[in-house]
This record gives C-alpha cells, structure tokens and sequence, in this order.
C-alpha cells in the first residue's frame, strides 16, 4: 500500500490521529539504560511498543540520532516498526531540502537506506527541490508550511501576489507538484486559524501537525480546525497530530515505557473527543 493508504487504514484500526515523535535524548534516559551502546535503540523500541496500538504514525527526528552516531540504531528501530507494527507509518523527520543530484542521495536516504514511509521536506527551493521525493511512488513526501515555531512568520507570512507564502506553498502543493496523491504538509498546533486556511485550500490532503503539549497548541483547536470527512459516517481523519516529549519522558525509572503508554492513551482520547 501507499503510505496514504497506510494511514488512512491506521487512522481507522487504532481509532488515533495521535503521531508519536521519536527525538530521543540519553540525558533524559532512565537510569538503567545510561552507557549501553544500544540505549537509543532500547529506549524508543520500548516508546513504540508501548504505544503502537495507539498511534496512526511514528515520527522518528533524525537529528537526535545523527548527533550520536547512531543512525545504525535508526535503520534497526524502523526495521522493528515494520516488523513488529505493520500498518503503522514511519515518518523520517529529516527535513531535507536540496536540489538536483543531492536531493536525489536525501531521497535514497530516507526511503532506501532508512526504508521510511514519508519524509519532511523543506519546498522553499521549489518544485525541483520535491521532484526527487516523488519519484517513489508509494512513498509520503510532507512539505513544510506553516511552521510552529514563532519565526516562522518572518517569511512565511510574506505577501506574494495577494496571499501569505505559506499559502501559496499550500496551493502549489495542492494543484501542481501533489501529481501522484502522496504529498501532506506540516501545519502548527500553535497557529489553528492557519490550520483552518491550510484545509481549506487542499481539501483531504494529510496534515501533519506539531505543536500540542510542550509547545501549547490547544488539542480542540487543531482538531477543529483541520479535520477532514467532518460529516461522513467514520470519524473525522486527516490529521496526524504529533506529540514528542510530553510522551517519551513521562516516566523516569524502568517503567517509562508504561507512563509513556498512559500519556498517549490520554492523548490519544483527549483528540478523540473533537472527531
């Protein structure tokens, strides 16, 4: 299956728009897993396991992995995801943006090397920074637009041509560049009016959204902005909404991956009541 079609499948079996954000820090490990050559691997295995059947996707940042020379323990943790958890999405988040031949060795990286099902992109080099991503089919290629920290709008609120550049990434990737219906955008929990604008330019297109918990987006806001099938007879979808920390360092002993269950269990309803 695609990776569209993977999620929208994931979106109705665990009844979740919850996306689970892998950024793991060994400062931030329990004890017993401090000086183990594999203590990343073992820490987010722990997360995903505990977690799978409550997520629509897991959101691996490769940045925390990269810093300690661990992108072996990456290629082994989404390895497990497929294996353990089939029908559950591993979103890269990379965050790439390039053109030509190296965009092309980024999207070897991402989907070849790593085997992820989507990866972040950065489109303001245009269309041939995205062309390369979407060489791969069945792969998701998630554009950013607007962004959830607060310096995103020093550019992305620019006026071109009558409309903010975020709106226009949205339009582009709508009507021009998403020609094999795999493309989805990253829209901020702290920004629901923007969410709001997004969905009504792109229709059902799949929206990842960081920002809720650590960073103050409000859960009924986003859900309410950016839902999708608002008046079909399955629950709304069209949302992956990401939660990293709030879940990953709930608990600080041997049972984290237990207090971590717990919170995306209370993540998970808590979107749940806005569907």
């Amino acid at each position: 299956m695609t990776f569209t079609q993977t999620l929208a499948a994931a979106w109705q079996k665990n009844n979740s728009l919850l996306c689970v954000g892998l950024d793991p820090d060994p400062a931030k490990f329990p004890a017993h897993l401090h000086g183990r050559d594999d203590a990343i691997f073992e820490f987010c295995k722990g997360i995903v396991d505990a977690t799978a059947d409550l997520a629509c996707s897991f959101k691996p940042q490769i940045a925390y992995f990269a810093a300690r020379r661990a992108e072996d323990q990456l290629e082994a943790l989404i390895a497990h995801i497929h294996e353990k958890h089939p029908g559950i999405p591993v979103i890269l988040d990379a965050k790439r943006g390039d053109i030509g031949s190296t965009a092309e060795q980024y999207a070897i990286e991402a989907f070849e090397r790593f085997q992820a099902d989507a990866v972040t992109v950065n489109p303001y080099m245009g269309r041939d920074s995205v062309d390369p991503y979407l060489a791969y089919p069945d792969k998701g290629v998630i554009l950013l637009c607007r962004t959830s920290n607060a310096g995103g709008s020093d550019l992305q609120f620019l006026d071109v041509g009558g409309e903010k550049l975020y709106e226009r990434v949205a339009r582009l990737a709508a009507e021009q560049w998403n020609t094999t219906g795999q493309i989805g955008l990253v829209v901020g929990a702290t920004f629901p009016a923007e969410i709001a604008r997004v969905r009504e330019i792109v229709g059902d297109m799949p929206l990842l959204v960081p920002g809720i918990g650590a960073q103050g987006g409000d859960i009924e806001a986003t859900v309410n902005a950016g839902k999708t099938g608002k008046n079909a007879t399955v629950k709304a979808s069209g949302l992956m909404i990401n939660s990293s920390r709030a879940i990953l360092y709930a608990g600080k002993d041997e049972n984290f991956a237990a207090a971590a269950r717990r919170v995306a269990l209370e993540t998970r309803d808590a979107i749940n009541l806005y569907r």
